[in-house]
């Protein structure tokens, strides 16, 4: 009975160890799921304004409700298949990146025959006479809260062998967004209220035939297995610089796999930028500790009787990238008391309703909106000036430094919170981990077993 009840307790003791174990270990892949923006997602409209003698004219709108995520250049690709054998016989504002097999046609090809097309957006400066509202910007939509003004993205297409009414025509299927890159899911085309136009004089209005909707969301683990960018930490009272963790998004791996960082100083730096490859999304990285395509830095800079205040460097160690239109999402409980910031755009997010501890940051427009890739103009700084609430605010315990902080919509890994800078003047600390304290623990568990 006695050894009974001691192996069940060593299993139960050794059962406890290994969740703990794999709990280390394991993370938490970052779902559709944004706390910071729940209701954010890319809105597809179909929209039927005409019937054509074997199919319709439609215009395509895509609307970016995401307040702080956008689409960067070389820009979207939407993707479906069509659920019959539908041709897209011309295009206005976006155009099919393929043909397909158009053989079937004796007279005048279609635009597109492909079962699966893949549309793009046309260029800036496209003759008016292949333009619509809302296209030809190359693709790139900026986010809701950002420019509220430019977040959607339109084309017009004229369908044949579709069916011409609202009982025989079919919604395509299995919709795709690349952004520029994966990362968005989408679901199925639902029929929704059909929408309305209002005309340029505002006089008359018209109505869609049909509408349907498409609801796309995003996911920064479907778009890149490895974070994107870390944060480094650092404060006027202490002389540590916390760097970002040591292989953030990857380890220097030169040895085995040549290329995968570039040196600064190296002399076939350009020819390695300028190489095969040098219009690919896969980053190519300043060789770092971190290996990160973009690093933010906050210091914690000064300390006034009712003020304090903050430094904010972002830094692109990216040599394929140039970032515009960024944005930067920092969490912190004393964004509610921000009194002045100077050469960012600031915008405050409430996603906990009354609670505002969430602010975005963006450029100013022809002056530090255009992140630089990795050199030395590859970075933009701004500081910030926060009144102290008496209640609430100190520099104990890390407190100074922000929650969260995402890039581009993409969150950042912040260094572990026992490697805060902490105050000079705190009893000495126990530097110690969850780590340590399970291998202290284990070796206990066997030395006395």
């Amino acid at each position: 009975m006695d050894y009974c009840f001691r192996s069940l307790t060593r299993f139960s003791i050794s059962t406890i160890v290994l969740a703990i174990i794999l709990s280390l270990f394991s993370f938490t892949c970052t779902e559709a799921y944004d706390a910071l923006d729940p209701n954010g997602n890319i809105t597809i409209k179909w929209d039927i304004i005409s019937w054509t003698p074997d199919g319709y004219v439609a215009v395509v709108t895509m609307y970016n409700f995401q307040q702080y995520r956008h689409i960067s250049p070389p820009g979207w690709t939407l993707g479906w298949t069509w659920a019959k054998k539908e041709v897209i016989w011309s295009m206005m504002g976006g155009q099919a990146t393929e043909q397909g097999d158009c053989s079937r046609y004796k007279t005048t090809p279609p635009h597109c025959c492909k079962k699966t097309p893949s549309i793009v957006d046309l260029l800036p400066g496209t003759p008016y006479n292949q333009q619509i509202a809302n296209c030809c910007k190359g693709g790139v939509i900026n986010s809701w809260a950002q420019e509220p003004n430019n977040y959607a993205s339109s084309f017009q297409l004229s369908v044949g062998a579709a069916g011409t009414t609202n009982k025989t025509v079919k919604p395509p299927k299995n919709f795709t967004l690349l952004a520029p890159g994966p990362g968005y899911t989408c679901g199925p085309a639902v029929v929704g209220k059909p929408s309305k136009f209002v005309t340029a004089d505002g006089r008359r209005v018209t109505q869609a035939m049909m509408t349907w909707n498409v609801t796309c969301t995003y996911s920064q683990f479907l778009a890149q297995k490895t974070p994107t960018c870390c944060v480094s930490l650092s404060s006027f009272y202490n002389n540590t610089i916390v760097p970002c963790p040591t292989c953030t998004c990857g380890c220097q791996n030169n040895d085995t796999h040549p290329g995968s960082c570039v040196n600064p100083n190296s002399p076939y730096l350009a020819s390695v930028v300028n190489g095969p490859g040098k219009n690919s999304l896969t980053p190519l990285v300043q060789c770092t500790r971190h290996m990160c395509p973009i690093r933010v830095h906050w210091h914690v800079k000064l300390n006034y009787k009712e003020y304090w205040r903050v430094k904010v460097t972002i830094t692109n160690f990216n040599f394929r990238m140039n970032y515009s239109q960024w944005n930067l999402v920092v969490q912190h409980p004393n964004f509610d008391n921000l009194t002045q910031i100077f050469s960012f755009n600031y915008k405050p997010l409430t996603p906990y309703s009354t609670i505002n501890d969430t602010a975005m940051l963006w450029g100013v427009k022809f002056y530090n909106d255009f992140l630089n890739q990795a050199g030395p103009l590859g970075n933009v700084q701004s500081e910030l000036l926060f009144r102290k609430d008496k209640t609430t605010f100190t520099f104990k315990e890390g407190w100074a430094f922000p929650r969260r902080i995402y890039f581009n919509g993409d969150n950042c890994v912040m260094p572990p919170p026992d490697a805060y800078p902490y105050l000079p003047n705190a009893t000495s600390r126990v530097n110690f981990t969850l780590f340590g304290l399970l291998i202290t623990f284990l070796a206990f568990f066997f030395l006395f077993e």
